[in-house]
């Protein structure tokens, strides 16, 4: 059994958690201090010291464990040997969407915050490594349907392939709509919306 005082100091970990998560996707991880997390946590700055070395610290405890679980879905996906290129590419931007959905409003946090270049070869942050990590899962799948061997154009059509990803999140994440209706009543759509995307990649690499 857990003693009053461990009791207290994972309730003090989770309420700094809970409104530098809050504060993150209200105004945006630069705009965020230490100082006004531990005012809406209720403690002082000094104590968010004690469970974390800085803001990155609490960006990474935010995001990593969900990004994780998002990188061993696509993993998984990307190795059923039952699929074409084709519908690994579909099933893993429906997976990606349906998590930024899911988290609408932490995805930009979980993707964005501190980021790097997705052609960085050795990031700093292990946040961002992951973050690659994802991005390097979607472009063999890429490279998969389209076989190409050029690896500048095939990151300059990865590029392409994610503004389309996000350019779907911007326009659905205000929705209000229950989630599972809206991905049962739109992924259709996704679908065509991806086959007309390497339709033209094929036609621009002809």
């Amino acid at each position: 059994m857990k003693s009053k005082q461990v009791q207290r100091s994972e309730e003090t970990k989770k309420q700094i958690l809970q409104s530098a998560g809050l504060l993150f996707a209200k105004k945006g991880y630069d705009a965020v201090t230490i100082r006004e997390i531990a005012k809406d946590a209720g403690c002082s700055h000094t104590t968010i010291y004690l469970y974390f070395k800085d803001k990155e610290a609490l960006l990474h405890e935010l995001s990593m464990p969900s990004l994780l679980d998002l990188q061993q879905q696509l993993q998984q996906i990307s190795t059923m040997n039952m699929l074409t290129a084709e519908e690994k590419l579909k099933k893993i931007s429906i997976e990606y969407i349906h998590f930024c959905l899911q988290n609408r409003n932490m995805y930009d946090i979980f993707f964005n915050a501190k980021s790097s270049r997705v052609d960085e070869k050795e990031p700093e942050l292990a946040i961002n490594k992951l973050r690659l990590e994802i991005f390097a899962l979607m472009k063999v799948v890429i490279q998969q349907c389209l076989s190409i061997l050029n690896d500048e154009q095939l990151l300059t059509f990865s590029r392409i392939y994610y503004y389309h990803l996000n350019g779907i999140l911007s326009t659905y994440s205000y929705q209000h709509e229950p989630l599972d209706v809206l991905m049962e009543r739109l992924t259709p759509t996704f679908d065509l919306a991806i086959e007309i995307l390497l339709l033209g990649f094929k036609e621009k690499l002809k």
